[in-house]
Formats: C-alpha cells, sequence, structure tokens
C-alpha cells in the first residue's frame, strides 16, 4: 500500500520540479536580461562621444566683425572687395582687423580711393590676412610672415607690445571658427621698401630742411643717410637753424668736424618711431652723446627741442621733425 501511494504521488513531483524548474530558468533568464540590459547601456553611456570640440559653435571671422561693432569698416571694405565670404566660409585664417577708428586714421582721399579701386583694395586687405592660425603666444616668436597678398609683414615686440610694421597690436586672439582674430590699430599699407625715399632723398625733396641738406653734404654724411641702415634722425627745419646764434652755422659749414658731430647728434643707430621714443627718457647718439627726452602736456621734447611731426618713414629709417638744433 504504501508503494502504491509512492508510485501515485510521483507524477505530481515530477510536475512540481518541473514547475520549480522553469520558474528558476525564467528568473535566471530574466536576470540575465537584465544584466545584459545594464551592460548594454554602459556599452552606450561609454561609447557616447563627448567631444570638447567647440569649433562649430564659434561664429565665422566675417561674423565676428560684423558683430563686433568695431569693424564696420573693414566689414564695408571686405564686401566691396569680394572677401567676405572668403572669410566666412571653412579655412584657417590669422586676420590683423584694423578697427574704424584706424580706417578713420588714414590720410584724406585714401579709403574712398581703395573702395573704388577693388584691385587695390583686395590687395590691401589680403595683406592683413595669414593664411594659418597664429595665436598670440606664437606671433611674438616670428619676426616676419608672409601675407596672402604674397608680401611680408614685419613683426617686433617693442617693450612688450607687439607691433606689425608699425601698427601696435591691441587685442590678440579672438577664435572664430575659421581661423583667429587680433585687433591692431593702425591700416598695414603694402609696399615695397625699396619704394620708399633714403633719409637724405625725403629731407632734400621735402623743402623745409634745405639747410639740413646743405650741412650734411657738407660734413660728408649725406651718402651715409641714402644708403642702407636703420637710422632714426630728428630733423631740424630751415627755420630751426635760422635761430641759431648769429654765426653759429657759418662757423660749423667752415669746421666740417665740428659740423659731423652736430649732426651725428641729431642721429640714432635703430629705428625709434614715435611710440617708443615717448616710452624712454634718454638715447645715444651717433655722436656717442646721449639725448634727453621728456613728454610734457602731451608734447615731446629731445633736449629742450619740441618734435612737431612724427614718423616720416623712409627705406633706412625715420625722421622726426623738430624745431631746435640741437647742440651736443
Amino acid at each position: 500500500m504504501l508503494n502504491i501511494l509512492r508510485i501515485k504521488k510521483l507524477p505530481y513531483l515530477l510536475i512540481s520540479l518541473m514547475a520549480a524548474l522553469t520558474i528558476v530558468a525564467c528568473s535566471s533568464e530574466e536576470e540575465a536580461s537584465d544584466v545584459n540590459q545594464v551592460e548594454e547601456i554602459e556599452i552606450i553611456e561609454k561609447s557616447t562621444p563627448y567631444s570638447n570640440d567647440m569649433e562649430s559653435e564659434l561664429s565665422s571671422i566675417a561674423e565676428i566683425a560684423t558683430e563686433d561693432g568695431r569693424f564696420n569698416t573693414l566689414v564695408t571694405a571686405l564686401v566691396e572687395a569680394d572677401l567676405a565670404e572668403t572669410l566666412s566660409g571653412e579655412g584657417t585664417f590669422t586676420v590683423f582687423a584694423p578697427t574704424d577708428d584706424a580706417f578713420a586714421a588714414l590720410p584724406e582721399g585714401t579709403l574712398e580711393g581703395l573702395l573704388a579701386d577693388k584691385e587695390a583694395l583686395s590687395g590691401v586687405l589680403l595683406y592683413h590676412v595669414l593664411g594659418s592660425v597664429v595665436m598670440a603666444e606664437s606671433v611674438v616668436e616670428v619676426s616676419e610672415a608672409t601675407t596672402l597678398q604674397g608680401s611680408d609683414i614685419a613683426v617686433e615686440v617693442v617693450d612688450g607690445k607687439v607691433f606689425v610694421n608699425d601698427s601696435q597690436v591691441i587685442i590678440t586672439d579672438l577664435e572664430a571658427s575659421n581661423g583667429v582674430i587680433h585687433v591692431i590699430d593702425k591700416v598695414l599699407i603694402p609696399g615695397d621698401e625699396s619704394e620708399l625715399s633714403s633719409i637724405a632723398e625725403i629731407a632734400t625733396e621735402d623743402g623745409r630742411f634745405n639747410t639740413l641738406v646743405t650741412a650734411l653734404v657738407e660734413a660728408d654724411l649725406a651718402e651715409t643717410l641714402s644708403g642702407e641702415g636703420t637710422f632714426t634722425v630728428f630733423a631740424p627745419t630751415d627755420d630751426a637753424f635760422a635761430a641759431l646764434p648769429e654765426g653759429t652755422l657759418e662757423g660749423l659749414l667752415a669746421d666740417k668736424e665740428a659740423l659731423s658731430g652736430v649732426l651725428l647728434y641729431h642721429v640714432l643707430g635703430s629705428v625709434v618711431m614715435a611710440e617708443s621714443v615717448v616710452e624712454v627718457s634718454e638715447a645715444t647718439t651717433l655722436q656717442g652723446s646721449d639725448i634727453a627726452v621728456e613728454v610734457v602736456d602731451g608734447k615731446v621734447f629731445v633736449n629742450d627741442s619740441q618734435v612737431i611731426i612724427t614718423d616720416l618713414e623712409a627705406s633706412n629709417g625715420v625722421i622726426h621733425v623738430i624745431d631746435k638744433v640741437l647742440i651736443p
């Protein structure tokens, strides 16, 4: 009887066992499915590309110039020269961007003339553009760079300030989707240095320096200031020579050595533009003695002579006009 009961209960035990196994199996599959799902989510999260490249969110050079408000003249010029689209598209450009004030400071009629001559305007604008991205930290490490116009621009650091030709970089590293903008305070005008006249030639042609030219010839210095070099000349006008005590000029013209000393006392052996002159208190001349430099009420004085005109650029240096003859 006991065996019969065991036999009758066996199917129920088997059914119960199978049911239990089924539940366990289903539970295992669900757990496995949950694990796989978690793993899949983790894999998706790990493979999601989180790029730090924000280039697509940056505006182009042309867009920045348009939106900024300080470059209205530049934008107008770019449109007139058909270059706005170029600086709106793909590329790797460095633009030295003159402000509206820089354009306004051009000699009268210059801007109007450029806007009326598309080829000349394009040349001037491309003279402000490099074909690669050069950030400020790299700009200061070069002495020159070739522009898209084809000519080179000179780069110089003076007292911690960066100059491109004679224009100061006043704001750096405005990043764009297609390059970078450095803001400058003067418009760059391309021109072969050989097209500039020498210091002696400028003095001869100007008409205000007849006495100085005569003195240079008498002292055999005209050739020196006509040749190669890097000079800064503080040039006295004819009125300045005429104001010398009676007999002084005649005495100098009769004494070549003394005359040479006086003239060389007006010359520095390097190019010093006006913006740099005002930052020094003295400078050593080619005569050997120092001249004192002082700014009084916004006026620059060399010894007791006032600088009345600055930055007459020459192929071999620069001339600053003064109202008194300097006597060492």
